[in-house]
């Protein structure tokens, strides 16, 4: 079949059509799935966020809940329906291609985003995992931590205030038909109302869209540290290999702190063997080197292991591979990287385009692929970031960007 060549290790790419659209609405796309998708045995109660991983110290707002049927009410239509979840409630974008976004307030985190694709099926593009959180009251209210998706890890610092992050997202609007395209714009405001944002979430067709509005109404500069992070599900990061690529500059960071990013435990530890190979099984001296490490590990081990990761940390370098394989543990931010790039999975045989606006950087991590196929840690996280350097927001300035992911697999 002619599909199949581009699993080919030889495969060279070429040029996606992307969607030409403005700046402004080509930013603004998030799908969301129901967390019974990935945990269909999980008890609806379980889905109440605990933020256990700030990316700052932050003047943070509660959530509280939210009203389902006001939303229902004012906001139903436009091919966007709402279900409440405990003290949350999903926003499902449904197109009548198949295609579907849901999107959760008021986190504002995008769950999935269900894909059509050629066979007429759906096939999930994003990673997110619902994991139990035992209460110690022993009250019986047990909470959950939901992570992945796609999500804002950002912090804003202006003048002498604290900084601050956005944590409880308001439905603002919704747009748009289920014909061809479905828009929702969600707000946050800082609590000097200062800082105003906007979140557009676009989903269409052949691509969903994430675009941030930023404006700033104090009298002082705004810095903007952090970004979009996207977690994209795949058969195990050993099949994943991403083009377009090759000569970009990057620097090795650790991965990003933020409550809805997913990292190992184990992550940064030297001689982790891998066994979720695609090709082969674990070698006899992966087998045992796993044996060895388990039976001589103790703390002075891992405070060696943390020293040595540290010590790779900030390395500067050039990206030489086109056709780069992200087998291996990395989390870099490349610089001067292109606006778009291809993902390519030759375990579950389709590729998707990420692209952004705004941002100057690009984050890439992957967990490695010393684990299971298809489990938690099944993924790679792609980010549109101002991690090296901040954003600068002028006073009475607003200022745009996000990104996009598109799928070619449509046809």
């Amino acid at each position: 079949m002619a599909s199949s060549s581009i699993f080919s290790p030889k495969f060279t790419p070429t040029p996606n059509k992307y969607p030409s659209i403005a700046v402004s609405s080509m930013m603004s796309t998030k799908i969301l799935t129901s967390f019974s998708s990935h945990l269909p045995s999980m008890p609806l109660q379980y889905v109440n966020c605990k933020r256990d991983f700030p990316i700052a110290k932050v003047a943070s707002i509660p959530y509280e809940p939210v009203n389902q049927d006001y939303l229902e009410g004012e906001f139903s239509g436009h091919g966007v329906t709402f279900e409440g979840i405990g003290d949350s409630c999903v926003a499902k974008m449904e197109l009548q291609n198949g295609s579907i976004a849901k999107l959760m307030l008021p986190s504002g985190l995008i769950t999935s985003y269900k894909a059509h694709m050629w066979h007429q099926g759906v096939v999930e593009l994003l990673h997110t995992s619902v994991s139990e959180v035992v209460d110690d009251d022993d009250d019986g209210d047990d909470e959950a931590i939901i992570q992945g998706g796609i999500s804002l890890a950002l912090s804003f610092e202006s003048g002498d205030q604290d900084s601050w992050s956005p944590s409880t997202w308001s439905l603002h609007q919704v747009s748009g038909s289920p014909a061809d395209s479905i828009q929702i714009e969600i707000i946050s405001n800082d609590p000097e109302r200062k800082i105003r944002l906007k979140h557009i979430v676009t989903l269409e067709e052949d691509f969903l869209s994430s675009e941030l509005v930023v404006s700033n109404s104090s009298s002082t500069s705004l810095k903007l540290l952090g970004g979009v992070i996207s977690h994209l599900t795949v058969s195990s990061p050993d099949a994943i290999y991403v083009l377009g690529l090759e000569g970009s500059s990057f620097f090795t960071r650790k991965p990003i702190l933020s409550e809805f990013v997913i990292t190992p435990p184990d992550y940064g530890l030297k001689d982790q063997p891998g066994y979720g190979q695609v090709y082969g099984k674990m070698s006899l001296g992966a087998l045992m080197s796993t044996l060895g490490s388990r039976k001589h590990s103790n703390a002075d081990e891992i405070e060696s292991s943390n020293s040595s990761a540290s010590e790779e940390d900030d390395i500067e370098g050039e990206e030489d591979d086109g056709y780069k394989q992200l087998t291996d543990e990395m989390c870099r931010i490349y610089t001067y990287a292109p606006r778009a790039f291809t993902v390519m999975d030759r375990g579950r045989r389709n590729s998707l385009s990420v692209g952004r606006s705004g941002f100057e950087e690009l984050y890439m991590m992957s967990p490695g692929s010393n684990h299971e196929f298809y489990s938690k840690y099944a993924y790679i996280c792609v980010g549109q970031s101002a991690m090296l350097k901040p954003i600068i927001v002028g006073p009475g300035d607003e200022w745009r960007g996000g990104m996009f992911i598109h799928n070619p697999n449509l046809e």
